[in-house]
């Protein structure tokens, strides 16, 4: 019969529940005092293995990979969360558990059977960071029950009953990583990158994965956003047959201060620290996340707060930034502003900035609408609306005394020239490829927000807020930079307006344009 269907709201059909009772009846504790203690999940460990296994109320037996709702999963936790061990029972109940879907009882609820020669790997980028993993993975079957079920456990391959085994493997395992496997553990992918040779090993990983119907799971601490690592790429994919389970805190939390760090523990470590059962001593966290945090801040927030942050490499904080946000009612008609513009066309956003010539920077819309000058082409199916922008721009020069518009030309050069033509030496292009130039525009940004004193303000604008964040200095020779993406999906193209159009507002004031009767007209140009 099928699925008997929901007995309470939200419900829904999964193996998990299975394979955790297999866990906990067969699995012990790997180390420590209570080695050899049967391992007992976490109400976090359950709720993963319930979305992990969780199956397709249509579902039909004999179906591997097609079955369950998530083809693989991601699991985000701080160190000594027990990620190791987890990972550990995991992969025993692979090896000889109840994990592949075998149909429905009388009842209509799940059934599951054993891999009949199960291939499994522990992929990481060093022997070392295997050995996490798999240091967890030999007492825990040695200690137990497992160990008449798992006999043969070598200290670099555990073979398997019915021909098959468990092998762990990085980058230079190259035989191995083509091998047609039927569940993969992916060990800190946080740290896996396309200059590591990471990023190959997981696709590689992943097409053996497909010719068996197997699937696997991602265990990390938080990345770097800077470093476009696997697991940034597996927790941006849009792709729906993922499962992502990664614990936060509340974001308004300052990881600087102790007392706020203290409440960003307890939530991201969870019932891993909770008494009694908890084997984290949050009073232990703390003191390592002070001291590293005083030399890099930024990886003691991603290790020990969960928190996706960057390290070197941040142009502008933005919660920095924020700080200077000040809505206020758009200015009259008749202001005398300045403008920039990054224009794109099929992947990259298109965004005019406004900003007076006493230092406020904004957002502008246009139509009766009052729509925002900020085209994303996805939402314009696929592509940036030219005469829309068009439209916008002569809205604005109609509306306002705009004394300097700044365009980057990529894309736009038909654009701007005929912009040019229109609204005359207003127009100008502004190249942000010039190293130099582009260095001291960006410099020149950076100090007014962060040095104060300046009276710089902005609208707060969320686009604008989450371009600055993502931007990332690339350096260049000289002791200069230019603005790099943390990732490709991660946009920037606002933040380049905002340097932009900041550089405009400084030129204007320097050639006397903030006058109402300016003595010059001269474009300054750096």
């Amino acid at each position: 019969m099928p699925w008997r269907g929901a007995e309470y709201k939200g419900e829904f059909p999964s193996l998990g529940w299975t394979v955790g009772e297999w866990i906990e009846e067969l699995c012990v504790i790997p180390d420590g005092d209570r080695a050899g203690e049967p391992y007992r999940l976490t109400d976090e460990m359950w709720e993963f293995l319930a979305h992990y296994y969780r199956l397709k109320p249509e579902a039909q037996a004999g179906q591997r990979a097609p079955a369950f709702a998530y083809r693989r999963a991601q699991l985000v936790r701080p160190q000594k969360w027990g990620k190791g061990p987890f990972s550990a029972s995991l992969i025993c109940a692979e090896a000889v558990g109840p994990v592949l879907f075998d149909g429905w009882d009388a009842e209509g609820e799940p059934v599951g059977r054993p891999w009949p020669t199960p291939l499994i790997q522990i992929a990481a980028n060093s022997e070392d960071q295997t050995a996490n993993v798999y240091a967890a993975l030999q007492p825990m079957i040695e200690l137990g029950p497992l160990a008449d079920l798992i006999p043969d456990t070598g200290d670099t391959r555990i073979n398997l009953p019915g021909g098959g085994r468990i092998d762990p493997v990085t980058s230079r395992a190259r035989t191995r990583l083509g091998q047609r496997v039927t569940f993969v553990v992916q060990d800190e992918t946080g740290l896996w990158t396309v200059a590591s040779g990471m990023v190959a090993v997981a696709e590689t990983q992943r097409r053996g994965l497909a010719g068996m119907g197997g699937r696997s799971i991602e265990t990390t601490n938080s990345w770097d956003p800077s470093e476009d690592s696997v697991a940034q790429r597996t927790y941006e994919s849009r792709v729906r047959d993922i499962y992502r389970d990664h614990r936060l805190a509340d974001a308004r939390l300052d990881y600087r201060l102790k007392r706020d760090r203290k409440k960003i523990h307890r939530a991201v470590y969870g019932d891993s620290a909770k008494k009694p059962g908890g084997w984290v001593d949050l009073d232990a966290i703390e003191a390592e996340a002070a001291e590293l945090a005083e030399r890099d801040l930024a990886q003691a927030e991603r290790f020990f707060g969960n928190r996706v942050v960057s390290g070197t490499g941040t142009w502008l904080e933005r919660p920095v930034w924020d700080t200077l946000a000040e809505p206020r009612p758009t200015p009259p008609p008749g202001t005398r502003i300045v403008l920039g513009f990054d224009g794109s066309d099929l992947d990259d956003w298109s965004a005019f900035r406004a900003e007076t010539l006493d230092g406020y920077q904004w957002t502008p819309t246009y139509s009766s609408l009052r729509l925002p000058t900020i085209w994303d082409p996805r939402e314009w199916g696929g592509q940036v609306p030219r005469l829309e922008v068009a439209a916008a721009l002569d809205e604005l020069m109609r509306t306002f005394d705009v004394v300097r518009l700044y365009c980057d030309p990529p894309y736009w050069e038909t654009e701007i020239d005929e912009w040019a033509d229109r609204y005359g030496d207003r127009v100008v292009r502004w190249a942000t490829y010039r190293i130099a130039q582009m260095h001291a525009a960006a410099e020149r940004l950076l100090t007014d927000v962060t040095k104060g004193g300046t009276g710089f303000r902005h609208d707060g604008c969320q686009a604008t807020s989450a371009h600055i964040g993502n931007a990332r200095r690339a350096a260049r020779p000289g002791d200069r930079y230019v603005l790099r993406k943390a990732s490709t999906a991660q946009k920037i193209d606002v933040a380049v307006v905002s340097i932009l159009v900041h550089e405009a507002a400084g030129d204007a004031v320097a050639a006397g344009l903030a006058r109402t009767d300016p003595e010059s007209t001269v474009v300054v140009m750096r």
